[in-house]
C-alpha cells in the first residue's frame, strides 16, 4: 500500500503507456473485429469499477472533513484553556491571599505545566493536520526525503497516547475543598478556577475525539489505495476505448 500512494504518478503514466502499447497492436484491426470488442468491454468493465470506486472515495471524503473540523475543535480548546490559565495566574497567583487560593494556583501551574512541556499535543494536532490521510492523494511525483518525512509524521500521530497524556483531574481532594471555601469568601477565584478545569475537561475531550477521528480515517485509508487502483486501470483502458473511436470515425469517414 505504501509503494502505490508513494508512486502513484507513476502507476498512471506506466498504465497508460500500457494501454497505449495495448491499443497500437490492434491499431491495424477493422472496426468491428473482435479485438476492438473485447477493447470495448475492457473499458466498460474498469470504468464501472472505477466510477464504483470514486463513489466510496467521496463517502470517505465526506468522513474525512470531520477531522478538519476537530482540528479546528482542538486548536481551539488548546488556546482557551492556555489563556483562561494564564489569566488567572497573572490575577490571583502573583501574591495568594491565602492557602487556598495557593493551592488552586499550584493545580493551574501544574495543568499549564503538563500541556506547555509535553510537546506531543500541538504535535499531533499539527501531524493530523498536514498529514491527514486525503491530503496524501497528490498526484505528483514525491521525492523520497518527502515520503521519509510524511511516514514519519503518521507514526508520530499513530504513537499518540490520550490514556498517558492529559490524564490529570483539575478537580481532586485538594482543590476541591479550597474551591468550597473560597465559594463564600472569594467567589470570583472559585469561578475562574472552575472555567479553568471546564476547558482542561474540553481540551481532554476533544483531543481524544481527535485521535478517535484520525483512527477511523487511518483504517479506512486503503480506500484511497483502492482509488489509485481504480485509476490506472482506468488510464490503461482509456487508449482502448479512444482507439475504437478513432477507427470507427475513420470507417464511417470512408463511407
Amino acid at each position: 500500500m505504501t509503494f502505490i500512494a508513494d508512486n502513484q504518478f507513476l502507476l498512471l503514466m506506466a498504465f497508460f503507456l500500457a494501454g497505449l502499447v495495448g491499443t497500437a497492436l490492434i491499431f491495424r484491426k477493422p472496426a468491428g473485429h473482435r479485438a476492438w470488442l473485447m477493447a470495448d468491454l475492457i473499458w466498460v468493465v474498469l470504468g464501472g469499477f472505477g466510477a464504483l470506486v470514486a463513489v466510496l472515495a467521496g463517502i470517505y471524503k465526506a468522513d474525512s472533513s470531520r477531522i478538519d473540523r476537530q482540528i479546528d475543535i482542538a486548536f481551539a480548546a488548546t488556546a482557551s484553556f492556555d489563556q483562561d490559565a494564564a489569566r488567572f495566574r497573572l490575577t490571583y497567583c502573583e501574591a495568594p491571599e491565602n492557602t487556598d487560593i495557593a493551592t488552586l494556583c499550584d493545580k493551574v501551574d501544574f495543568l499549564s505545566a503538563s500541556t506547555a512541556e509535553n510537546a506531543a499535543l500541538p504535535l499531533f494536532i499539527a501531524v493530523t493536520d498536514e498529514v491527514a490521510p486525503l491530503r496524501g492523494l497528490h498526484f505528483i511525483v514525491k521525492g523520497t526525503g518527502q515520503g521519509e518525512n510524511m511516514h514519519a509524521m503518521v507514526e508520530k500521530a499513530d504513537s499518540f497516547d490520550t490514556s498517558e497524556f492529559l490524564s490529570f483531574p483539575p478537580l481532586d481532594d485538594a482543590t476541591i475543598p479550597a474551591m468550597n471555601a473560597l465559594r463564600s469568601t472569594r467567589p470570583g477565584v472559585a469561578a475562574n478556577f472552575q472555567i479553568i478545569a471546564q476547558s482542561y475537561t474540553d481540551l481532554i475531550a476533544q483531543v481524544g475525539k481527535l485521535k478517535e477521528e484520525w483512527e477511523f480515517l487511518q483504517a479506512n485509508s486503503h480506500i484511497l489505495v483502492l482509488q489509485i487502483i481504480a485509476l490506472c486501470l482506468v488510464s490503461f483502458a482509456a487508449p482502448f476505448r479512444l482507439g475504437k473511436s478513432i477507427v470507427e470515425l475513420r470507417r464511417g469517414i470512408q463511407r
